[in-house]
């Protein structure tokens, strides 16, 4: 049991739930960064946290994972390109701590992907683009057609 010091409900605007972003380009910032433990205990993970700024979705949080540590060297390779794009959409190519990356404005891509555990969908944060080098953000945009080439082949 809790002690909910006369907390009142009739006080306080009910949390609406979130369904997930619609896939697109969105004018985001990293509000937090942590390092954790993988689910195996065999690596870490940098979890970035990123604030979307405009548009109909603007105040809400996705998540990107950066797998940093691993004994895969593949999954290390593709986590230290995905922090090298999201570096250089920043402008800070030799960050010494991720804090240094904290709440300057990028452009991320959002996409949608099925949870094969529960069937429900969730975003996952696929890209990183300079600000300046992005179209009008801040609302979806249709993703461009890729095939089906993971990235570190094409």
């Amino acid at each position: 049991m809790a002690n909910l010091n006369g907390f009142n409900a009739n006080e306080v605007e009910p949390a609406s739930s979130f369904e997930p972003l619609p896939a697109g380009k969105y004018l985001a910032a990293i509000t937090e960064s942590e390092m954790k433990p993988t689910k195996s205990g065999g690596g870490q993970y940098l979890q970035f946290t990123f604030q979307i700024l405009e548009g109909p979705h603007k105040g809400r949080n996705v998540w990107a994972r950066l797998n940093l540590h691993n004994s895969n060297p593949t999954t290390v390779q593709i986590a230290q390109q995905e922090l090298s794009a999201l570096c250089r959409a920043v402008g800070i190519m030799t960050p010494r701590d991720s804090a240094e990356l904290h709440n300057l404005p990028l452009v991320i891509t959002v996409k949608r992907k099925k949870r094969e555990d529960t069937g429900e969908f969730t975003n996952e944060v696929k890209g990183f683009e300079s600000k300046s080098a992005a179209p009008a953000v801040g609302r979806p945009q249709q993703a461009p057609v890729t095939s089906n080439t993971p990235p570190w082949k094409r």
